[in-house]
């Protein structure tokens, strides 16, 4: 008998494979999986040198695998980065911002860049401009919400030069006062390319930081039992040359997630081009098991990009978007090329569909695959023409940070299907899960299990019924095996089987059993790629790799490392503070339920008729029923 490299037993393996489900014990060697069943059988497969590990009776599943996300943009800056991702106050978060002002040195900014909503705080709402700088006169801060926003300091505002007399790019815009200068806030308005464009004016890393701010961010990914993804690129995102760093990794064996890549163009009206470079440059799936291509996209024309920027109303794409999303379409399928499309609205996909069926007729795609990213409001009609043309649909937690927004804008009936997933599969679409991380959501893939299982938002808003909510096997499906088909990798990843590469993750509690609130503070205790131990902690930190230090010295990282609670020190203040901001969150929440008992008008009020989230932000206490605006009777009572 073939002896194994690793052996793992006495655990409680959900597979993710319908011919065996559920195992105690699996066996691997040379990175892939040798025997997968019950602690005896597989035991046998142990001799002198095999790692024996004891799994304690813990849960184990396939590794995380995140369809849609931006690692190697998110690894260049993560060191740069505070992240207010799972902070459960805004009081703790100022408190962060104002360690981080303290310890950052000139000229360098301090960033909060996307993971949070408003709606995670206790106090449920913003800073305001005031209060950041009243913390940090004289240190630029940047603080982005989505793609709907930045808050920008008057230190931040003289770094990028931005003056009264500084035009806004169409689709963005910058507030001014009543003297028409800057006051630190721009709008998405709804083009996040003004984000982009500021945020890009920032000090960058040097190389030799950026190689250690990678390798720490995908360690905060194994922290949570990621060990594939699929890089979706990126604005300010330049390939070759912002690649170097994970080929470097690659090339030293440094990777710690596996990641397939998507090339996205970054010159408006001169897309073709890009893609014509890159088709006669760069084969489909060169590379290997750990680093490699997947084709193109999110971005494939910018006159296609529609954004969701759910706070303002859906913008109506250019009438010369499907003569320029054609000409790129042709050619990659052409030269046989896998894209994928960001596609928030129906109306957008419905446009999308009559260019890629246009196309089919006269070039067939002929199971060329090809994904819509995002469809939060896709149609049946349309799921039916994304089968027939063989695409898949990559979905991702967004309304988990922004349902709130979505059912002020457009109802709680719309927020039901956004996106149908059950319908999805049903009609045997390929449906994989992600997270869009790390600028609109979170990386950490938990939060989106519990907002497709719960139905419930990252604030706690019930956006989703039963008959939206998926089960817990199928959630987890979507990113794991779901997945792999995204990068068409299916045969080789996304179960745990005989043959597949072995990447799996042992959970420090049991997913299948926890209570739904739980699902949410999920990490791996153990992480494991291809038969390699990438991150460990508690009963199995004797397995852990040694620590890389953390470069620079004034990196958020250093203290907070990601998600919060980040750092060990962290946790018995979080263990403290949780107690009390959960009370804060529970009262909160159930003023939102009062309020939509008294009067159940969404959006604008018929009465009042102003927009209950600019209300529910204002300064005027309207959505306390124990103060004087609530004793009223009307929660969106305002000037």
């Amino acid at each position: 008998m073939k002896k194994a490299d690793m052996v793992l037993f006495n655990g409680k393996i959900h597979t993710v494979d319908t011919a065996l489900p559920a195992a105690t014990a699996v066996a691997i060697q040379d990175g892939k999986i040798i025997a997968v069943g019950e602690d005896g059988p597989v035991l046998q497969y142990a001799g002198d040198d095999t790692a024996v590990i004891d799994l304690q009776k813990k849960r184990v599943i396939p590794g995380i695998n995140d369809s849609h996300t931006h690692l190697i943009r998110g690894g260049l800056n993560y060191n740069l980065e505070l992240r207010w991702d799972g902070v459960p106050s805004l009081a703790d978060a100022m408190r962060m911002l104002k360690e981080q002002v303290d310890r950052t040195p000139s000229p360098q900014w301090v960033r909060v860049i996307g993971g949070w909503s408003e709606f995670q705080f206790a106090e449920r709402r913003m800073p305001t401009l005031a209060e950041i700088n009243a913390i940090s006169p004289d240190t630029p801060v940047f603080i982005m919400h989505l793609y709907d926003r930045a808050f920008m300091n008057r230190a931040a505002l003289k770094a990028v030069g931005y003056t009264r007399d500084t035009p806004a790019p169409p689709g963005g815009q910058i507030e001014r006062d009543a003297n028409g200068e800057p006051t630190g806030l721009i709008l998405a308005t709804p083009n996040a390319m003004i984000l982009y464009a500021t945020l890009a004016k920032g000090p960058k890393l040097p190389y030799e930081h950026q190689v250690n701010s990678t390798r720490h961010y995908m360690r905060e990914m194994n922290r949570f039992g990621i060990t594939s993804v699929i890089d979706a690129g990126g604005g300010f995102q330049n390939f070759p040359d912002d690649y170097r760093v994970i080929e470097e990794l690659n090339n030293e064996g440094k990777l710690t997630v596996r990641i397939a890549y998507n090339l996205f163009t970054q010159h408006p009206k001169q897309e073709k081009e890009d893609f014509e470079n890159w088709t006669k440059s760069v084969e489909v799936y060169q590379g290997d098991d750990m680093y490699r291509h997947n084709g193109a996209g999110e971005m494939l024309v910018f006159s296609a990009a529609d954004f969701e920027d759910f706070l303002q109303p859906r913008h109506e794409l250019p009438e010369q978007m499907e003569d320029e999303l054609e000409r790129v379409v042709r050619l990659l399928v052409e030269n046989r090329w896998p894209f994928r499309l960001h596609a928030t609205y129906n109306e957008s996909i419905t446009r999308f569909l009559n260019v890629f069926e246009k196309v089919n007729r006269d070039i067939p795609f002929n199971g060329l695959p090809w994904i819509f990213d995002h469809a939060e409001t896709i149609s049946e009609k349309n799921i039916e023409r994304v089968k027939a043309l063989g695409g898949g649909i990559a979905i991702q937690d967004r309304m988990a940070f922004q349902g709130e927004y979505f059912a002020d804008r457009y109802g709680k009936k719309a927020a039901l299907q956004t996106p149908p997933v059950k319908r999805m599969l049903e009609m045997e679409v390929p449906v994989g899960g992600g997270t869009d991380a790390t600028r609109v959501s979170s990386y950490n893939p938990w939060l989106a299990l519990y907002w497709l299982t719960s139905g419930k938002t990252v604030g706690g808003l019930s956006i989703y019924d039963d008959d939206s909510k998926l089960s817990r096997e199928t959630a987890l499906e979507l990113y794991t095996r779901g997945s792999a088909w995204f990068s068409n990798e299916q045969q080789k990843k996304g179960s745990i089987k005989i043959g597949q590469l072995a990447d799996l993750a042992v959970l420090d509690r049991d997913y299948f059993t926890v209570d739904e609130e739980e699902i949410k503070s999920i990490e791996a205790d153990l992480t494991i790629l291809g038969g390699r131990v990438v991150y460990a902690k508690g009963a199995f930190s004797s397995h852990n790799p040694p620590p890389v230090p953390i470069l620079p010295d004034w990196s958020p990282t250093k203290i907070y490392n990601g998600y919060f609670p980040g750092s060990n020190h962290l946790a018995p203040a979080y263990s403290r503070q949780a107690k009390a901001e959960k009370r804060k969150s529970d009262d909160a929440i159930m003023q939102l339920q009062i309020a939509n008992a008294v009067h159940a008008c969404i959006g604008s009020c018929n009465v009042h008729g102003h927009n209950h989230n600019d209300a529910r932000m204002s300064n005027v206490p309207v959505d306390n029923y124990t103060a004087f605006w609530g004793a009223l009777g009307c929660s969106c009572f305002a000037f």
